[in-house]
């Protein structure tokens, strides 16, 4: 059934569920060639090397206890009591954790999903910047690794797909379609819009169905909640069933972070309540009904397109709502830049390492020659600890820490990351990426020696079974590749001391740094201090320069109060009404 404007408002309540493998602060020392080659220990040591394992359970788990455990059982309720429908986009980052940390949480899910009330949405494995590569075929390897993960812990194949982050633009899209999606999610941002409503459906260039996202909704509950000096606290289920009944539109796409309820807003903010009691009031609504996703695709007709080129790509992050949270600063841009770097290397060592497999088996027609292309099929991936590794650089929170914004930007950025500063985040971004690259390296080479060697005492063998023939000249080559060997374990092994010296040289130089940062401080107040006194005794009147002291600011601090205040009573009229001009909706 088609909607017709005006008779129902479709309502999607979708949900972002992720947390990362966080990085390690330090290189774990003590990972040498010896352990990497063995076997046994491969996986397990370069993975530690790299990956916090132990911080990353710690904050599952905790998070697992004060929102996923039981907010996921409050959903079951609400299915039950009030037949509602959600959306989820689960990160296969997060599955991983939740079979490693947690089963309680996984199991939860999958009871979610067998009620029929739920949509899976399709997403990047990785949480990744894979979209932003030139090139889509590490994104579309991403997306497909999600998809097969859907299909075997939840028996589902995903229709509908939401990028990393909400990141869109045409060639994006133009790929999501090309995948087989039916449509996708995007921020619903007033650069985009203008004067048009996000309520709608809409297409991209490439045909592909788009839904955007009420940010102004979802913010009020996302991050408003619990904010004392917000002009609408406290919201309660009444006054926000009250808003959406009173939004004009066909649909209202609601999309937060799962970790709302219980950890970014707290269980003694009563969000647990809020969300208990949200159905009830919107019963009392009648033209307000709940909807998945898909459904709202088959049954809303698109009104308009977007147009949104590369180079301003959108975004549900910050303020700008586009990819300078992880892409916005010098420190961001080097760190993705030396992540492609990692790209010629692992396709040396992947074909190394493949070949070397399917010549044991005497299977000559899969070798790899191609080195510069990363694509990785399921069963390398799985192998090859490398693999993973190099994924999960790329997923986004690592370039959301090295973020430097500044106000409220700045505190969400730092209140996610487990660094100290956005500058400890890049520091052991680099180290990490510069120690695999070293490893993948080395490791390639020692193949080559080894594989070399092998042939060596082969041939060796083969002439000591026969008489009176001079062997010293290949005993000479052999015992030459034993020594470059040896040599390249020794270099590897001296890479942790390398690696700790540059970290305290660079840990020296942001000590320096801070105590600049404090001496200039103190001379700029020397120098108002100065100023005010020149003022005092008028010396400065003949100045044609206007130079602004602290009461100053603080006078035109008051002025903006008083605009602020009388803004605020504007804004609260208008929120009540939350009325959108529908002249100005293209196909309206």
């Amino acid at each position: 059934m088609r909607i017709i404007a005006g008779d129902i408002m479709l309502i999607s309540f979708n949900f972002e569920v992720h947390q990362p493998h966080r990085l390690n602060k330090y290189i774990k020392n003590g990972t040498n060639i010896d352990k990497i080659k063995n076997a046994t220990n491969n996986n397990h040591n370069l993975w530690d090397r790299y990956i916090d394992v132990p911080l990353n359970k710690e904050v599952f788990n905790k998070v697992a206890d004060k929102c996923y455990i039981p907010t996921n059982r409050l959903m079951l309720d609400l299915i039950d009591n009030h037949d509602i429908k959600i959306a989820y986009s689960i990160t296969g980052v997060f599955l991983e954790q939740a079979i490693e940390f947690n089963d309680e949480v996984l199991d939860l899910f999958k009871d979610l999903v067998k009620t029929g009330n739920v949509e899976l949405i399709g997403e990047t494995y990785h949480h990744s910047l894979s979209s932003l590569f030139e090139t889509h075929d590490e994104f579309k390897e991403d997306i497909l690794r999600h998809r097969k993960l859907m299909k075997e812990l939840f028996n589902y194949k995903t229709e509908v797909f939401r990028n990393t982050e909400l990141i869109y633009h045409n060639s994006i899209a133009k790929t999501v379609k090309e995948m087989g999606f039916k449509g996708i999610f995007t921020e619903g941002a007033d650069r985009l819009l203008g004067s048009k409503s996000p309520n709608y459906v809409y297409n991209a260039l490439c045909g592909l169905n788009v839904l955007l996202r009420n940010y102004q909704l979802s913010d009020d509950v996302g991050f408003r909640f619990s904010c004392c000096g917000w002009g609408d606290y406290p919201l309660y289920a009444d006054k926000y069933a009250k808003w959406l009944a009173n939004t004009p539109g066909e649909c209202i796409n609601l999309y937060v972070d799962y970790e709302t309820f219980g950890e970014h807003q707290w269980k003694e903010t009563g969000i647990f309540e809020f969300l208990k009691e949200l159905p009830n009031e919107i019963k009392k609504h009648p033209h307000l009904e709940y909807a998945k996703p898909s459904e709202i695709l088959d049954r809303c007709i698109p009104k308009g397109e977007i147009d949104v080129f590369e180079f301003s790509a959108l975004s549900w992050a910050d303020t700008e709502r586009d990819i300078s949270a992880w892409l916005g600063n010098r420190l961001q841009k080097i760190s993705f830049e030396r992540l492609k770097s990692i790209r010629e290397p692992l396709g040396r060592y992947i074909k190394t390492k493949v070949n070397k497999k399917v010549n044991k088996n005497n299977d000559t027609t899969t070798n790899i020659t191609n080195t510069t292309n990363t694509t990785i099929d399921n069963d390398v991936y799985d192998e090859l600890i490398e693999c993973r590794i190099y994924k999960n650089l790329q997923t986004s929170d690592n370039f959301y820490y090295q973020c430097t914004k500044g106000f409220n930007d700045m505190d969400v950025h730092a209140y996610f990351s487990h660094f100290e500063t956005p500058y400890d985040a890049f520091v052991a971004y680099m180290d990490i990426v510069y120690d695999f690259k070293t490893h993948l390296t080395i490791s390639h080479i020692l193949e080559i020696y080894d594989k070399k060697l092998n042939q060596l005492n082969c041939e060796l063998d083969a002439l000591n079974k026969e008489k009176n023939v001079d062997t010293s000249e290949l005993n000479d080559m052999i015992n030459d590749l034993k020594s470059k060997i040896k040599n390249m374990e020794l270099q590897l092994n001296l890479k942790d001391e390398d690696i700790q010296k540059l970290k305290n040289e660079g840990a020296k130089l942001v000590n320096k740094l801070k105590e600049y940062e404090k001496e200039i401080i103190l001379k700029t107040e020397k120098v108002k201090r100065e100023i005010t006194n020149l003022k005092k005794e008028n010396k400065l009147e003949n100045n044609p320069y206007t130079i602004r002291t602290n009461n100053d600011i603080e006078k035109d601090s008051n002025k903006n109060n008083i605009n602020k205040n009388k803004n605020n009573k504007d804004n609260e009229n208008n929120k009540n009404n939350k009325n959108y001009n529908n002249d100005f909706i293209i196909g309206s």
